[in-house]
């Protein structure tokens, strides 16, 4: 009897293994044939950038970084713009240097790390960090706002951004969390100790200037930030990322390079890339990974308690990073230390109800667990779903009673939601708004673009044009980011 259940059992374990073979040569071979017939690679996706690494970072100040990103810079130029092919030479790519988008032409390259300094002595220090992808460009509206109150602002350019998508190919998250750390230094040295510092992250640099946070608790040396805002923070990534180390392998053949590649497509954004490599949502993912650990460790041992006030914006639906996450993994963690995170719902006019999934329907009641929570909730809605106007209603922490603030802003009636990159571009961005303001001027107006039209005419997917990239409500963010500088927390230790 035992002989024959180890029989079964070796039978069952050779079976399993041969599974398990099938579907990675089927999942390897899905990625070969991709990496044939897909896009070629360019100038820009082949030359990696030399960054400095996060030994070198931490080694460094903000004079020998922007050093370093200026060194960058001009690889980029010499490696890349000096050497397109003629075929490559044309107004839709980034890199040619008679493009409308190329970015050393416009009036200001914010691909670079910048400072904005206020007119008077510094009343606190804000440093800025930018998504995957990204560049500082995206949070130059709320640091510009930050300065306008007084604030020393710091926005640093993630090492692997601003430059090529290459830049992303070998790239580390711990070279990012290393460039935290010298914006923060650099934040301190130049408003002071003595005044309230706040980070402020979009998408990944949520997660890092959470990991950041966490990472003080534990580290004197570190600064601790008196309060997080974060705007669609990356605290959990799609399961897509979990595996993207296994779609580059066949990269490891020189043939099969394109494998490294999630997206290939024409460079044509000044200030983000396009193009996509399987690194990027591997070190994403092990950005996530090591910040949950981080979480779980400090909830364990208590190490939550300190953490500062956190505000969050998140939109319900999200194709980027986890909404869900957003909730479970950070905020019901949190400790009854003034924190709040702020929800945008769809725009449930009947314009659109019938054609909304149903999941999506039901989005926040299923996201959000019952009050009394420990946190602040407020939820961006339309009450009556007639497209009249969205409604604020706050349940502050520890209670169960609503409050309600009528925003006066409605979705545009062609809108049907928000997206992961929207939030923190008001409508009137020049590059990404959908009512672009006219003074200032990129090259190209991509949240204005019709996308009614043939096939086969752009020289991009629709779909890449036509996701939300600006945000109507964002008024009511800088409202709801000027009422948290207002009503500052008790300094944390330095």
């Amino acid at each position: 009897m035992l002989r024959r259940l180890r029989s079964i059992l070796s039978w069952l374990l050779i079976r399993g293994l041969l599974i398990l073979v099938l579907v990675l040569a089927v999942f390897l071979g899905t990625r070969i044939w991709e990496a044939e017939t897909g896009a070629p690679l360019q100038a820009w996706h082949k030359f990696v950038p030399e960054e400095l690494d996060a030994e070198a970072i931490d080694r460094a100040d903000w004079e020998t970084w922007l050093a370093a990103e200026d060194r960058v810079m001009a690889e980029v130029r010499t490696q890349v713009t000096d050497k397109l092919e003629p075929s490559d030479r044309i107004a839709a790519n980034r890199y040619f240097e008679g493009s409308p988008v190329y970015p050393p032409s416009l009036a200001r390259d914010w691909n670079r790390s910048y400072v904005l300094l206020p007119d008077g002595p510094p009343r606190g220090a804000a440093v800025f960090l930018h998504g995957l992808t990204d560049s500082p460009y995206s949070l130059r509206h709320i640091a510009r706002r930050y300065r306008e109150l007084g604030w020393a602002t710091v926005a640093i350019r993630l090492p692997g951004h601003g430059t090529v998508p290459g830049g992303l190919y070998d790239v580390e998250w711990p070279d990012w969390s290393a460039a935290v750390r010298l914006a923060v230094r650099e934040a301190i040295h130049l408003a002071g100790e003595a005044v309230p510092l706040h980070i402020v992250g979009f998408s990944n640099g949520g997660a890092l200037a959470l990991k950041y946070t966490l990472e003080a608790l534990d580290d004197p040396a570190l600064a601790r930030p008196d309060r997080l805002i974060l705007v669609s923070p990356m605290i959990g990534v799609t399961e897509f990322a979990r595996f993207a180390g296994l779609a580059g392998l066949p990269a490891f053949f020189p043939r099969f390079a394109r494998a490294a590649w999630i997206a290939v497509l024409p460079e044509f954004n000044p200030f983000k890339y396009n193009s996509f490599p399987v690194n990027g949502a591997r070190q994403s993912h092990l950005v996530t990974m090591a910040l949950q650990a981080e979480l779980a460790r400090h909830e364990r041992n208590g190490g939550l308690e300190a953490l500062p006030p956190i505000l969050a914006f998140q939109s319900v639906i999200d194709f980027t990073v986890s909404t869900p996450a957003v909730i479970r993994t950070l905020y019901d963690r949190l400790p009854a230390n003034g924190s709040e995170l702020v929800l945008f719902d769809l725009n449930r006019s009947a314009r659109f109800g019938p054609l909304l999934r149903p999941a999506a329907a039901t989005a926040i009641d299923r996201l959000v667990p019952a009050p009394p929570r420990r946190y602040g909730l407020t939820a961006v809605v339309d009450p009556a779903p007639l497209g009249d106007g969205m409604v604020a209603v706050t349940v502050p922490a520890g209670t169960d009673e609503a409050e309600e603030q009528p925003l006066g802003i409605a979705y545009p009636t062609d809108v049907f939601s928000l997206s992961h990159v929207a939030l923190p571009f008001p409508l009137d961005d020049p590059l990404y708004g959908l009512e672009p303001a006219g003074n200032e001027d990129y090259g190209v107006n991509l949240g204005a673009t019709a996308v009614r039209g043939e096939r086969g005419a752009l020289i991009v997917s629709i779909d890449s044009v036509s996701r939300m990239s600006s945000n109507p409500f964002f008024p009511y963010i800088l409202e709801r980011i000027e009422a948290a500088i207002a009503t500052p927390a008790p300094l944390a230790v330095r």
